[in-house]
């Protein structure tokens, strides 16, 4: 079997950071979130890694990322533009968002053609996720389904304490196989726990700690750029009427299509590791504390692509 590659969602950070040269660092040596999860990674054993990126962004990216991972692990980009498009189709007139996390993925059409884990780029999952995510992709492969899987986390390692989030609330079978993703916007906590609200905080609905959500780690069969790339005009066939200048072809969408298709399955792999991430601002000092934490019990060196 083709080794995994690792594929991560990074054509967001220019307009999230304000522009690469603004990334956060998270410690003192310098290194971002990625770079955890890169390190990572490459102890599971992935030694690939494809970023999604706009192609203005590419110079940026090289200098503040890729140029340091490109020493350790084989290094490919490849661009999320607005006109990667269907012939026929035209991007609508004042529409600047980029096309979803669907779209994304299939920009790698080209580059990937085997088993690949996809992670967001702001994102800390901890190492035991690429640990449980590779090791399914080396032994797993297409048979009568297509068999992907993902890693859930418990809700209660997820939340934030300085305000809502969004997240994928997740329906198993009794396999621990995914048959539902349940998008909730505004999750909190509350005094007494962690519940959402659908209603603007007119009401509210308790969720369980232990409640397991999507926090966007997939893994996949090559197979599943194919289905990307077979139903994207119906989804602009759709989307452009009704949505023109915001419609987003979501990766979690077309999974649960192929769910209810009956031609896939989705192998959840639970890490009991904590996420981490910087929705808020006051979110920085939490993930640097757990960084450092995580240093001085020997989980990473100090400099993670040095100390070698």
């Amino acid at each position: 079997m083709d080794k995994p590659v690792l594929v991560i969602m990074a054509a967001g950070m220019g307009s999230r950071y304000g522009g690469l040269k603004q990334i956060d660092p998270v410690d003192k040596e310098g290194h971002i979130i990625m770079d955890f999860s890169m390190y990572d990674a490459k102890k599971a054993g992935f030694e690939k890694v494809v970023f999604i990126i706009k192609k203005e962004n590419e110079q940026d990216f090289r200098e503040a990322v890729g140029d340091r991972i490109a020493k350790d692990m084989e290094v490919s980009y490849v661009f999320q533009e607005i006109g990667n498009i269907p012939e026929g189709y035209a991007v609508p007139e004042g529409r600047v968002k980029p096309w979803g996390t669907g779209h994304a993925i299939l920009c790698c059409i080209d580059e990937v053609d085997g088993p690949f884990a996809v992670i967001n780029a702001d994102d800390y999952y901890g190492a035991e996720a690429f640990k449980l995510i590779y090791d399914y992709l080396a032994s797993h492969k297409d048979d009568e389904k297509y068999r992907y899987t993902m890693v859930g986390y418990k809700l209660g390692n997820t939340v934030t304490d300085n305000g809502h989030v969004a997240r994928g609330i997740c329906d198993m079978n009794d396999k621990g196989e995914l048959v539902a993703i349940h998008e909730r916007t505004r999750i909190e906590k509350r005094e007494g726990g962690i519940a959402y609200t659908e209603d603007d905080g007119a009401s509210w609905v308790d969720v369980p700690e232990d409640t397991i959500v999507s926090m966007n780690m997939w893994g996949f069969t090559a197979s599943i750029l194919k289905e990307l790339k077979e139903r994207f005009p119906a989804f602009l066939d759709k989307g452009i009427p009704e949505n023109p200048k915001k419609c987003e072809y979501f990766l979690p969408a077309v999974v649960s299509e192929l769910l209810g298709e009956e031609r896939a399955s989705v192998a959840v792999l639970t890490s009991a590791d904590k996420w981490y991430g910087m929705t808020y601002k006051e979110d920085k000092p939490v993930v640097e504390a757990a960084i450092q934490k995580k240093k001085d019990e020997g989980l990473y060196p100090m400099n993670l692509w040095e100390d070698r």
